[in-house]
């Protein structure tokens, strides 16, 4: 019986699905016996891992207990006579976008939220509460010690995905945009759906935003392409999106919001309306605005303000995190001068005077 034939497309097939109470330990040991890793759910904090190896397909599945189960795509639900388990189910979950739960919502970085290590040794921090039902993550990502990344060639089964650098540097490369590059602060990636990439050499210190839709997502190896793969084709759509690196150094500032100036990104042309991303800095207290998207997400890069909704002000700095409420009416006051927010919208739209 060959068991390792399972991939997002497949229709048949089995796993193994065996406990991992420390999901890390059981990829570290597996991995050391000749498997090698082909999938992984969720990235900022891994629940379930897919492996293969030796003619089997292997399901780890954090903080489960009990018995080794074959999970099979086809078939009955069951309990073999020597007691084994037989579930039914696909291999991977395809991306399904879950009823978006809108609200205000506020993450201080002072509040002390723990940093959760994640894929390739990452850390990360979630800036949405409750992530808007499933429908969205959005995460603070660093890595303190530079240097080569432990990655490989991967895809997100995502509708949408951005990674903005908020400080330092990292080295990444994608498929058919030719060489690696260096993404630095202030500047952006979109990486639409199923874009093969792997992420090479980082900064000391580096951290990023990353906004994924929907929040839970499958990362899959690709273990056959090399990347560089051939002339670039940066025209190439993935599901409708094309590949976006915007540069910071090379854009321009236009007026924006009442008390803001604006650096747009490209990104709504990019994925033809799915989202749009922008720079805010303030110039003078803002004056009233409307959250215009179903999904409203706001990241403080630097300075300090006041976000007054409904009567009361909420005081925000440096590495917090707000997510608006659709039609829902706000002003920003006592803007330092240095202040500059991040600004994402789904679909494309922003903030209304």
């Amino acid at each position: 019986m060959m068991l390792c034939a399972m991939n997002n497309s497949s229709t048949t097939g089995a796993e193994i699905v065996l406990p991992a109470p420390d999901l890390g330990a059981e990829l570290a040991f597996w991995t050391a016996r000749g498997f090698r890793l082909d999938a992984i759910w969720p990235a900022d904090d891994p629940e379930v891992a897919r492996l293969s190896g030796l003619g089997l397909c292997l399901r780890l599945v954090r903080g489960a207990k009990g018995a080794v189960t074959l999970r099979l795509t086809e078939g009955a639900a069951a309990l073999s006579p020597g007691g084994t388990r037989v579930e039914v189910g696909t291999p991977v979950p395809v991306y399904a976008l879950p009823p978006v739960q809108t609200g205000f919502g506020l993450r201080r970085l002072s509040d002390g939220d723990p940093w959760v290590i994640g894929r390739a040794g990452m850390q990360y921090r979630d800036l949405v509460p409750d992530r808007l039902g499933g429908a969205v993550i959005a995460s603070h990502i660093r890595i303190p010690d530079g240097g080569p990344v432990p990655d490989m060639v991967h895809y997100h089964t995502v509708g949408f995905q951005l990674i903005f650098c908020h400080r330092g540097w990292v080295d990444l490369i994608y498929e058919d945009q030719g060489p690696a590059f260096r993404l630095e602060a202030g500047g952006c990636v979109i990486q639409p759906p199923e874009i093969r990439h792997r992420v090479l050499h980082a900064s000391d210190n580096i951290e990023v935003v990353e906004v994924g839709v929907p929040a839970v997502h499958v990362t899959t190896m690709d273990h056959e392409m090399v990347l560089p793969n051939g002339p670039a084709n940066p025209a190439r759509r993935f599901q409708g999106q094309r590949f976006l690196h915007h540069r910071a150094a090379e854009a321009t500032w236009r007026p924006g919001p009442e008390g803001f100036v604006t650096r747009e990104t490209g990104v709504a042309d990019a994925t033809r309306g799915v989202a749009g991303v922008r720079v805010l800095r303030a110039v003078t207290d803002a004056g009233p605005m409307r959250a215009d998207a179903e999904i409203h997400l706001g990241f403080l890069r630097s300075g300090r303000m006041q976000l007054i909704r409904e009567g009361q002000a909420q005081s925000l700095s440096e590495g917090d995190a707000f997510v608006l409420a659709p039609a829902e009416d706000l002003r920003f006051a006592g803007a330092t001068e240095d202040l500059e927010i991040l600004t994402v919208t789904l679909p494309a739209g922003g903030a209304a005077a």
